[in-house]
């Protein structure tokens, strides 16, 4: 991600230390919320996940760790990069954050500022740098989808669902490429959240490189009520993201979500080459029901998977549509 357009949550309760990473941070072009309480800051993460998280320990109402932990637990803040800042430099408190918070980096205070700034800005080139996160979204993409793909072939009792939103293209040379980013990150939110509320921690949620599609990977007793909320809330909200001359002139046919699921009993899968093609397979039936005027648009792979029309082209799902 670039520097300059990065986001960064302060969680600290000393407002005289927040103020001074406020004004500092924001003089070298990044974009700076403050949150003197844990749970403001875990609202905050909920409604629009920043690029990267300093956090104090010592807060009002919960421990800067219990805001570690929640943050690592939930699919839209797992991958957020943490800088623990904290007067309690103790042994003690170094492995508490780095083993059970998982924090990239420990500071304690009192801290020099450009060292922090150096510590944030080598974070952010980092996550850039690996290609991890989705630029718009934030969600994990490229090589962290790849690898929770390889995970599945040798593990039991999972299901995979492949996101389309349908007429994304068409919306997008109506309104604009800006506006269709906001619409990828409603999505991103969206489909966080009912994971949240439905799913479980260890559900993951991730994104293409390139395109409206995102990757939902849980368990088959968890994918139908998690899909059929995201239907049903994508539905109801994404007309607020149009003109209303444009949707009663029907100049605008609304979005819908096309959803393809396969399931462990799809396969075998030699790897995640054949798993994805069974996944893509499947998305056209979806594709055709989402454009037909169906608002819930859902197809499951038989068992097991019909076989590739064609062999894949490489083992990397970062982009297998291209765009459009």
């Amino acid at each position: 991600m670039d520097h300059e357009n990065a986001t960064i949550l302060i969680v600290e309760d000393d407002p005289d230390i927040a103020r001074l990473l406020e004004l500092y941070l924001r003089g070298k072009g990044l974009t700076v919320q403050v949150a003197t309480r844990g749970r403001q800051a875990l609202e905050l993460c909920h409604e629009a996940p920043p690029d990267l998280v300093v956090l104090d320990v010592r807060l009002p109402d919960i421990s800067g760790y219990d805001v570690g932990i929640a943050l690592r637990s939930a699919p839209a803040t797992q991958n957020i990069p943490i800088v623990v800042l904290t007067a309690f430099s103790e042994r003690e408190h170094r492995l508490t954050a780095h083993n059970v918070v998982r924090a990239d980096y420990f500071l304690g205070k009192p801290f020099d500022i450009e060292e922090l700034y150096s510590v944030i800005r080598n974070q952010l080139r980092e996550e850039r740098r690996r290609g991890h996160y989705h630029p718009v979204t934030n969600l994990p993409t490229g090589e962290l989808v790849n690898t929770r793909l390889r995970q599945l072939l040798a593990s039991e009792g999972w299901t995979l669902a492949l996101i389309r939103i349908v007429g994304f293209e068409h919306f997008t040379q109506l309104y604009g490429v800006v506006v269709g980013e906001d619409v990828l990150k409603f999505t991103a939110l969206l489909l966080c959240d009912v994971v949240r509320q439905h799913g479980a921690p260890d559900d993951f949620v991730g994104q293409m490189v390139v395109g409206p599609y995102f990757v939902l990977i849980s368990l088959p007793e968890r994918i139908e009520a998690v899909t059929a909320e995201l239907t049903r809330r994508f539905d109801a909200d994404i007309r607020l993201h149009y003109g209303y001359r444009d949707l009663r002139a029907g100049r605008a046919p609304q979005m819908a979500l096309a959803v393809a699921t396969i399931d462990a009993q799809s396969g075998p899968f030699g790897d995640i080459r054949e798993l994805t093609e069974a996944a893509e397979n499947l998305l056209p039936q979806a594709v055709s029901r989402g454009a037909s005027g169906a608002r819930q648009s859902q197809v499951t792979a038989t068992h097991p998977a019909p076989s590739p029309a064609a062999p894949p082209a490489s083992d990397d799902w970062s982009d297998p549509y291209g765009p459009g």
